[in-house]
């Protein structure tokens, strides 16, 4: 079902070593060079040769490019951080569970009196892994199986077959991904997978069985997404109550789409971040592919994070969207975007605010919704520097509007229609980091600009998971 929230078929796993302290929070200090560490600087080495140990069914070929900036460093300290990056770029590989470096004085002939040999031994993962997981979405929670079979070509290929079991969605795909050898955030993945969804909110289930392809690369600073996707739905009612607006969108279409999706992130962490921004952009054409649904569909995210004083972080965000009808064929429930709830405009139920049918809420056209954002640490900085550490002081100020568009009058009269009946709300609340994979938050709310059919959360409301306003 198109909502403002994304979805992903990877688990979020929710491991005991992620919480604490991430290292992406500790401001790394200046180093200070000691006089052995500049004897060590000024000594020039040559790094005669690179072994890699341990090698099963990898390709000798693909390791050429993580490791071939060792051989550039001129002195014992570079040789050392070349290593170390090396080994890094081993390990995001996937494919390997130990790495471990060993660097010594060239031996045998040919050897050079400042000669080294570097070698890097590696333990290959096996050839299938197996895991169970739980993966945190928004306000829902659901139990992970996985089969993977890491490195399976023997360049870090890797095949995965997932089944998701949840509190609304089940699903299960099967992917398979290739990096380019050399640059592993160019890579392609082929997606195979059925999902059935339930959205009480509107009374509806889906059920969508589907195929899809992505490239991903780097351009600039930006990661760039290019993806086709090709979609069986099926809609149908959740309830007997269900209103007749929902009766009228029951029934089978099909959904093929080109997208594009750009993002820039330079936040220390995408869970509380305590710097940085994000800037995200997407865009989905349907239609001019296959299939019955058409339209053009654009949609935004902007985050920015500064520290203050008190160890307290500042965070602004605004997110918006705009779907735009191809020929006459009115748009899809399914594609419409959903606001409201803990994770966007707080105070308000779950996708609950907005164009409705009989208590059943049907999606909008366009949409807008920001927040500003105030985390503070816990009074009296209670298990500072280990547990309170994961916990944040919370208050906030949301706002946004989700309407339909008459797409005969322009530009101004859109932005006219965005700007009337604004829904907002503000609060306090205690907010829990769970390492990098998600948080949760508990908050008193106060929602103000309610109209006539939203549904209203007025005090304490509780949310869990990966992406909040």
């Amino acid at each position: 079902m198109g909502t403002v929230h994304a979805r992903s078929l990877d688990p979020l796993p929710m491991r005991g070593p992620e919480l604490g302290v991430q290292p992406d929070d500790i401001e790394a200090p200046e180093i200070e060079h000691e006089p052995k560490q500049e004897v060590l600087e000024n000594k020039n080495v040559v790094v005669q040769q690179v072994h890699i140990d341990g090698l099963g069914r990898t390709k000798e070929d693909l390791l050429t490019y993580e490791i071939k900036e060792v051989f550039r460093a001129k002195n014992l300290i570079d040789v050392m951080r070349k290593s170390h990056e090396a080994r890094q770029k081993l390990l995001r590989l996937g494919i390997f569970r130990k790495v471990e470096v060993v660097i010594d004085t060239s031996r045998g002939e040919g050897a050079l009196p400042n000669g080294l040999d570097v070698t890097f031994e590696v333990t290959e993962l096996r050839r299938m892994t197996g895991s169970y997981n739980t993966m945190v979405g928004n306000n829902e929670g659901s139990m992970v199986l996985g089969l993977k079979l890491p490195n399976v070509l023997g360049r870090a290929e890797k095949m995965t077959f997932q089944f998701s079991y949840g509190t609304k969605e089940t699903s299960y795909g099967l992917s398979f991904f290739k990096p380019q050898p050399g640059n592993f955030e160019r890579n392609i993945t082929l997606n195979m997978y059925k999902v059935t969804g339930q959205f009480p909110w509107s009374s509806l289930r889906e059920t969508d069985r589907g195929i899809s392809g992505e490239l991903s690369f780097p351009l600039w600073k930006t990661s760039q997404t290019l993806k086709w996707e090709g979609v069986w739905r099926e809609l149908g009612c959740l309830a007997r109550t269900a209103s007749f607006a929902v009766r009228e969108e029951s029934g089978h279409s099909l959904k093929s789409s080109l997208s594009h999706s750009m993002v820039i992130d330079t936040r220390n962490s995408s869970i509380l971040p305590r710097k940085g921004g994000l800037l995200k952009i997407h865009q989905e054409l349907a239609g001019y592919t296959g299939g019955d649904a058409s339209f053009l569909k654009e949609d935004f995210e902007i985050q920015l994070n500064k520290t203050l004083f008190w160890d307290s972080v500042l965070s602004t965000s605004l997110w918006g969207g705009l779907l735009l009808p191809i020929g006459d064929k009115p748009t899809s429930i399914a594609d419409r975007f959903y606001l409201g709830g803990p994770t966007s405009i707080r105070g308000f139920s779950m996708y609950s605010l907005g164009p409705q049918s009989e208590g059943d809420y049907l999606g909008g056209e366009g949409y807008w919704a920001g927040g500003v954002h105030l985390y503070t640490p816990l009074p009296f900085r209670p298990g500072k520097g280990g547990f309170g550490d994961l916990f944040r002081t919370h208050f906030f100020l949301n706002a946004g509007n989700l309407c339909n568009l008459n797409y005969g009058e322009g530009p101004k009269a859109h932005l006219k229609k965005l700007a009337e009946c604004i829904r907002w709300s503000y609060g306090i609340g205690l907010v829990l980091r769970l390492g990098n994979i998600a948080r949760l938050e508990l908050n008193y709310c106060i929602p103000m600009g309610v109209q006539s059919g939203d549904r209203i959360c007025d005090g304490f409301q509780f949310g869990a998971g990966i992406r909040f306003l």
